[in-house]
């Protein structure tokens, strides 16, 4: 998410090597995650996610013997069987079956047990050769047509496993009155460890130690980062409907190559990219295998839609500094033609109220403040991806390099009076609440907004604090408010945080809570309420309830 090379500023800066006190901070991996790739058993934890009405995806990860190691491709092909009840103890049965995996795969197993009822709480589990997985509940969707009164649902995006604790998922696992998790994207990272994590030390060091480029390298990472308590326990007790950002592939990916892939060094770009999208389908609850597209939209009953928009696999590379960029030009894309022209018909559709967009990087646009000093200014270009092109910083990995796609999207909502349209998006480590206008140049004399932009933080990632080296609610104080001064759509504004969000939407109202964790290099950080925004039905604009 960031303009410049990542490797290249950190090796600068002296942090590449993992030594010395960093290490000793970081120490060895938790006993868990050891013995997730030696002891044979479903050491993974169990997850559900892409809820219908009728079915809902059930995923875990078996071990059948010491040697079959994530990423090993050792092992051999077992038998998992699997039930699903509507009783935590498992008496009523409403389906059972089993499935074969194996190295293949890497012993991941995702069912689809069909026939379900619409809007019911389901318990699952696996078994294999005697050992029985840990229990996981999940829920349906509502019927089709369904009057729902709310939904609520956990929205995070940004977990950096070497940047601290995985705190934010242990508080909404707690929480029990979840419907789903909604995950914005950079579920984890690429990185060695010593090139991004927590200011200047590696609170747990990333395995395999090197930036993840090979198809056993995903595999590892994504079991590493399924070792950590806190997200196996969220994983089991909601499920999760996930998109993808550009970390689970490489530092601002787009469709022909990312910021930190090396062509030669690193390998062909499509080896890589295709590597990383069968570790992703293996790992994740999600319903999509490769070859497939990853975009798709789940209906809430007549209440809301959530349309998870894929925006790496099909964009156009981003703007720089050093060749014309053409920001506005329509040959560039940010959506590709074919998830444009399916986004746009989900916002015309009449079977829901609320039409919710979960959205990878930001949409709102943003203008920077001329008041800003040279740090400040080169720190928010860091957190927010942005570069200056002819003096002027533009968002190049946002909606704001792909202003062409935006204005297809902005002319639609204003051009078809659609209305209770809502951005749901992570990626730029930072709390926002924003009105998109139909034209920033003359909002709010006019007083047109075309929908809402609500931005969740990181849960572990940096900060602008972490990034200027201050305290927490300092230095970034001001620069928050000249944003704001600079843009009058962006009502609220934390650079600092880290946390999690909570959006409950009902037919009068649709309320983002945002909780922010006193640390995140303590896995024992307390959680607090920092703030609630909402958007009334009909006004697509943002407004403070705390």
């Amino acid at each position: 998410m960031s303009p410049f090379n990542r490797r290249d500023l950190l090796r600068s800066a002296g942090v590449i090597a993992f030594a010395g006190a960093a290490a000793t901070t970081a120490g060895t991996l938790p006993a868990h995650a050891a013995a997730a790739t030696t002891t044979a058993g479903f050491r993974h934890g169990v997850a559900s996610g892409d809820p219908l009405p009728s079915s809902v995806l059930l995923w875990t990860r078996i071990t059948p013997t010491p040697d079959a190691a994530p990423g090993s491709g050792l092992g051999p092909d077992v038998t998992v069987s699997w039930e699903v009840a509507e009783d935590s103890g498992f008496l009523r049965m409403a389906a059972r079956g089993s499935v074969r995996t194996g190295p293949a795969r890497d012993h991941t197993v995702k069912v689809i047990p069909g026939g379900l009822k619409p809007g019911t709480a389901y318990w699952y589990r696996f078994s294999a050769s005697g050992v029985t997985s840990a229990t996981g509940r999940t829920r349906t969707a509502p019927a089709a047509g369904a009057a729902v009164d709310r939904l609520r649902m956990g929205v995070v995006s940004c977990a950096n496993w070497q940047a601290g604790y995985f705190s934010a998922y242990r508080y909404l696992a707690d929480r029990g009155d979840l419907d789903v998790v909604l995950h914005l994207g950079d579920y984890l990272y690429e990185y060695a460890p010593g090139e991004y994590q927590a200011r200047d030390v590696v609170v747990r060091p990333h395995d395999p130690a090197v930036e993840m480029t090979t198809l056993s390298h995903y595999r590892r990472r994504h079991a590493q980062y399924k070792t950590d308590l806190d997200l196996q326990a969220l994983h089991a007790a909601v499920p999760f409907v996930v998109t993808w950002d550009d970390h689970e592939f490489a530092n601002d990916a787009w469709s022909g190559g990312a910021e930190n892939h090396t062509e030669g060094a690193e390998g062909a770009w499509a080896t890589r990219r295709d590597a990383s999208k069968q570790a992703y389908a293996e790992w994740m609850p999600v319903r999509f295998e490769p070859g497939g597209h990853i975009y798709r939209r789940f209906e809430f009953g007549t209440l809301a839609s959530i349309s998870m928009l894929d925006l790496r696999t099909y964009r156009s590379r981003q703007a720089s500094s050093v060749v014309d960029p053409a920001i506005g030009s329509p040959d560039r894309t940010l959506t590709g033609d074919a998830q444009m022209d399916w986004l746009l018909g989900g916002f015309s559709s009449p079977a829901t109220q609320w039409k919710l967009i979960g959205n990878p990087v930001m949409i709102s646009p943003v203008r920077f403040p001329s008041t800003l000093s040279g740090q400040e200014v080169g720190a928010v270009e860091q957190l927010l991806g942005t570069t200056t092109i002819d003096g002027v910083p533009y968002n190049v990995d946002q909606w704001d390099g792909y202003t062409a796609d935006r204005s297809r999207v902005i002319s639609h909502l204003r051009d078809n009076a659609i209305t209770d349209a809502v951005f749901l998006t992570g990626d730029i480590h930072s709390g926002w609440a924003c009105d998109v206008p139909a034209d920033p140049l003359t909002y709010p004399s006019n007083g047109a907004s075309v929908a809402a932009e609500l931005v969740c933080t990181s849960v572990t990632s940096d900060n602008l604090d972490d990034i200027l080296g201050t305290p927490p609610r300092t230095s970034s104080v001001a620069v928050e408010e000249a944003f704001k001064g600079a843009n009058p759509h962006v009502k609220y504004l934390d650079f600092d945080s880290h946390g999690f969000s909570v959006l409950e939407v009902t037919p009068g109202a649709l309320r983002m809570d945002w909780y922010v964790l006193s640390e995140r290099t303590n896995r024992a950080a307390t959680s607090t309420l920092s703030t609630s925004w909402q958007v009334a039905a009909g006004t697509q604009a943002v407004s403070r309830v705390l």
